[in-house]
């Protein structure tokens, strides 16, 4: 087995074990399972890996990771910020049609961290993460379009956090998105008209610092 170094040799069992918590479910996954996989030995799953709660927390981010990626490419500017918002939540609702068991995963590692003793704090993270996410997004929106909101970021990225959760769960549970379509212009309207007109002053209270995302 050739040797690689050991960050990519997490991102590799990672992908495996997003892969096998996917088609298995989480409570049904093993260390074992998750390096068979991905083609290693148990060792070495364990040098890399010193707890079930750090492979967890890696999962969570690299899933989240995923969709950012496709994200941030979508929200390149555009004509207008209507036409970038609107571009950036299609993008994030096609990669949720596309992977509909990588985000189901999402809820289930939820439930687990939830119900598992000493684990809580990883859902705690997992929702964090989303928040942290979308302000990530919306700092870099703000700095290429050169506009200002009436609310604080933080309030924003936690609204659309809960907004494209409840929507992603929407689809999960009944599989139609014959109204996804019209969600997302009503929430990109939404947005867009937080955005607060050039001639009025910006208080200091609403400047807000960028929030960054933490890797797993």
């Amino acid at each position: 087995m050739a040797r690689m170094p050991s960050a990519e040799r997490r991102r590799q069992l990672t992908e495996a074990a997003i892969r096998a918590m996917t088609r298995d479910g989480v409570s049904r996954t093993t260390t074992r399972s998750i390096a068979a996989e991905a083609g290693v030995s148990l060792s070495v799953f364990h040098y890399c890996f010193d707890s079930k709660q750090a492979l967890i927390e890696s999962v969570i981010t690299t899933i989240t990771d995923h969709y950012v990626t496709v994200v941030k490419e979508a929200i390149q500017p555009k004509a207008t910020l209507r036409e970038t918002v609107r571009a950036g939540f299609q993008a994030y609702w096609d990669h949720v049609t596309d992977n509909p068991g990588e985000h189901m995963l999402t809820y289930e590692l939820t439930q687990y961290a939830l119900r598992q003793p000493g684990f809580e704090h990883l859902a705690r993270r997992q929702y964090e993460l989303y928040s942290d996410t979308y302000a990530d997004l919306v700092e870099q929106l703000r700095h290429t379009m050169k506009f200002e909101l009436r609310v604080p970021v933080p309030v924003l990225a936690r609204y659309l956090a809960a907004m494209t959760d409840g929507l992603t769960l929407h689809f999960l549970v009944l599989g139609d998105d014959t109204t996804a379509a019209g969600i997302l212009d009503t929430i990109t309207d939404h947005v867009a008209g937080l955005v607060r007109d050039e001639a009025v002053p910006l208080p200091p209270t609403a400047v807000q610092p960028t929030c960054n995302v933490a890797g797993g």
